[in-house]
């Protein structure tokens, strides 16, 4: 049976996650792998339920503290409920953002002490980690402009002024950089073809 694996697709607002995503699926399933697609915060009934509150623009009394209590908890189930069980059986799951955004939005954007979300992050993962992070990198400015395009409303942690975006972008780079051999940034400036592409590159070079 062929070893579970996890692909994490994270980065930018607007920067074309969706269709990076569907990509990667399409292609994972022409190799015969089963395909499990999912998304922080979210991905189980629980999960979503967290992701509602947290995501939710009435709650603007919300504390950073409580935000990321919040998004360990929806992380805890997720990982036990759905993600380790998927790759138990020889599934590649493919999920909408990880803990990698944890560390991005409330470490580099929020100010939150790193070690605080460490510690917490590997509480709610119980040692699993990702096989591997793509990040698509995109001027939060032009992700913004994307979202607006589509006409879609703009969610609590999309409605954050541009300086919060900007850290929270730097925050997927510095990552980056410090752990290359995990994550993979994309420039989703790229046409979609383009994303697509590089994208699958990667995602066939960790099949193999």
């Amino acid at each position: 049976m062929n070893q579970g694996l996890m692909i994490v697709c994270d980065g930018s607002n607007g920067a074309g996650k969706t269709t990076v995503i569907n990509e990667i699926a399409s292609y994972v399933s022409q190799q015969g792998r089963e395909v499990v697609l999912t998304r922080e915060p979210g991905g189980t009934e629980i999960s979503e339920k967290i992701r509602d509150i947290i995501l939710d623009k009435a709650n603007d009394k919300m504390t950073d503290l409580t935000e990321l209590l919040l998004f360990a908890a929806s992380r805890a189930q997720h990982v036990q409920e759905k993600i380790i069980p998927a790759i138990e059986r020889g599934a590649v799951v493919i999920s909408d953002r990880f803990d990698a955004a944890t560390i991005s939005f409330q470490h580099y954007a929020r100010g939150i002490d790193l070690d605080l979300i460490n510690n917490i992050n590997q509480i709610a993962k119980s040692g699993f980690e990702p096989d591997m992070n793509i990040i698509l990198d995109l001027d939060p400015k032009v992700g913004l402009e994307r979202v607006h395009g589509r006409g879609d409303k703009l969610d609590r942690m999309e409605d954050e002024k541009m300086d919060f975006l900007v850290k929270a972008r730097n925050g997927y780079l510095a990552q980056a950089a410090a752990k290359p051999d995990r994550f993979t940034v994309i420039d989703a400036a790229n046409s979609k073809q383009q994303v697509a592409q590089d994208v699958i590159a990667c995602v066939a070079k960790l099949l193999k």
